[in-house]
């Protein structure tokens, strides 16, 4: 068995999906590493679209061809669409074994949706009516934690993404429990749903990183390296006691902390394909790491930084200002660049 699906036999409340919505990588994630889910971004299926594009060609010259009045964004999100989809299939039966709880593919709103939570809703409902395993993925911003209790309450199993600290899970949390307890106040079924909420962990050390570089702040890398294990950690706390429905997912890999310590939680690990096979290489002890917090030394470190202040604590920021952290812009603006590319490419075999 590899190293990944060791620690998911090992800890079966553990989730490993694949960070993409490719079926090559997808099928083996699910035989090799026992993955559980899978998602679409539009830099991820840009990606996918520059590695396969021989299989997805005719397609898009087809939907061209059959709407010839379409737009480019309007191709643009029937490919979006149909990658996903296809990668749904594959999911399907661990989505109807485990009564909704496993086997998701997850689908993001347009980005630039949000600071709408009106157009977020909109999109999200024509996401989520797609396949039945769907998951959908929305910016935590304030507008997107707005449209998570209402899209939960409509049936809508959230993922929220542009994540990066524990004052955006714990808004996320508590915005999913209060749609969950409207449906359940009226009768409607809640036990098919699973929502979840993304940490993108490597990302907050990237910013991290790249903030102290115009201050006078000297911290080991080490400690750098443990700033998104230790709000992922922190939020998974709070989660626990306050007995949050939502599940916990880590994304955005750059070491192997954001394997080894995670280990052993009920959570969710979303990992891209050259990540996993780093992770399986990698010489790691298979035991629960999830409950050991990160060393104090360390964290005492990181409490130095304002802006790790801001990630780490509960309530280091309000919803309004999620948006204007670091991490979050800087998501964005590659979200928003990746959908660029992706539509730039569509115009290749539009504009001939």
């Amino acid at each position: 068995m590899s190293k990944l699906k060791d620690a998911v036999t090992a800890f079966p409340q553990m989730e490993i999906w694949n960070d993409s919505c490719s079926c090559r990588e997808l099928s083996d994630s699910i035989a090799t590493h026992g993955a559980t889910g899978a998602t679409t971004n539009p830099v991820i299926v840009g990606n996918v679209l520059k590695k396969e594009l021989p299989d997805w060609e005719d397609t898009i010259k087809q939907l061209i061809a059959d709407h010839p009045d379409c737009t480019e964004d309007q191709v643009a999100w029937w490919i979006i669409e149909a990658l996903g989809t296809k990668a749904s299939k594959l999911l399907l039966p661990i989505f109807e074994e485990s009564h909704g709880q496993r086997g998701r593919i997850s689908f993001q709103t347009n980005s630039k949706y949000y600071q709408n939570k009106e157009l977020i809703i909109q999109h999200a409902e024509q996401l989520a009516a797609l396949v039945p395993n769907s998951q959908i993925k929305a910016p935590a911003s304030k507008a997107g934690i707005e449209a998570f209790e209402e899209l939960t309450y409509r049936g809508v199993s959230i993922n929220a993404t542009v994540s990066f600290t524990c004052a955006q899970a714990v808004a996320v949390g508590e915005a999913v429990e209060r749609g969950l307890k409207r449906r359940e106040a009226e009768g409607l079924d809640t036990s098919w749903m699973h929502p979840v909420c993304t940490i993108m962990a490597g990302r907050t050390d990237d910013y991290l990183k790249n903030y102290i570089k115009g201050t006078d702040i000297s911290i080991p890398s080490e400690a750098l390296d443990l700033a998104g294990v230790a709000v992922v950690k922190n939020a998974y706390k709070i989660y626990k006691e306050k007995g949050y429905r939502t599940k916990l997912l880590v994304a955005a890999y750059r070491c192997l902390n954001h394997f080894e310590q995670f280990i052993g939680g009920d959570i969710v690990l979303t990992i891209t394909h050259d990540w996993q096979r780093k992770f399986n290489n990698a010489p790691v002890e298979i035991k629960n790491n999830m409950d050991t917090p990160v060393d104090q030394r360390y964290l005492d470190l990181l409490m130095e930084i304002e802006e790790f202040r801001k990630a780490y604590l509960p309530d280091g920021m309000m919803p309004e200002e999620f948006q204007h952290y670091g991490a979050f812009k800087a998501t964005m603006n590659q979200f928003l660049g990746g959908y660029d590319s992706l539509v730039q490419l569509i115009r290749g075999y539009m504009i001939v």
